[in-house]
């Protein structure tokens, strides 16, 4: 990781899905409010079925992007080397990242998107009932994106 200075990155890819997760979630949950949807597994399947959506590409769309940026570089060091890289350590990490990135760009917004299914989830289960879900679907999907904004805000070391 240190070698492909992937750290930056990676929190980079974790917080821009994170919050693509959270806000699709968010559009969905207020769209089934506005035409009241009265069934939580209307929403949870939607809201899963978006996950999916978001994850895939983000899992497929980081790696391509990375495994492509991470080949010019080893090639760029290679020609600046005179030499070829194949089985050194940096194509190995360069490899390891490129999946590194696209787990972390395809989990991110599968998480953050099922944080604001779970009320729905409890609410086909009969814990809750569907108004009280979107209610608090609504809370914790606000409160994720507070989180991320926090996190953010860590990583700046700016005040809140």
């Amino acid at each position: 990781m240190q070698i492909t200075e992937m750290g930056p990155i990676a929190r980079r890819y974790f917080v821009k899905n994170g919050f693509d997760g959270s806000m699709t979630m968010l559009g969905i949950i207020v769209g089934s409010w506005i035409v009241a949807v009265s069934e939580p597994a209307i929403i949870t399947t939607a809201g899963l079925g978006a996950c999916l959506a978001m994850g895939v590409s983000g899992l497929f769309g980081a790696y391509m992007t990375e495994k492509a940026e991470r080949t010019r570089n080893i090639k760029s060091l290679e020609t600046k080397m005179l030499t070829d890289l194949d089985d050194s350590i940096f194509s190995d990490a360069s490899g390891f990242v490129s999946i590194y990135a696209a787990f972390v760009d395809g989990a991110s917004p599968i998480f953050t998107g099922v944080i604001s299914l779970i009320p729905f989830i409890l609410a086909t289960t009969g814990t809750l009932v569907i108004w009280d879900a979107y209610v608090f679907s609504f809370v914790v999907t606000l409160a994720t994106l507070f989180s991320l904004g926090l996190y953010l805000g860590k990583i700046a070391k700016e005040n809140i």
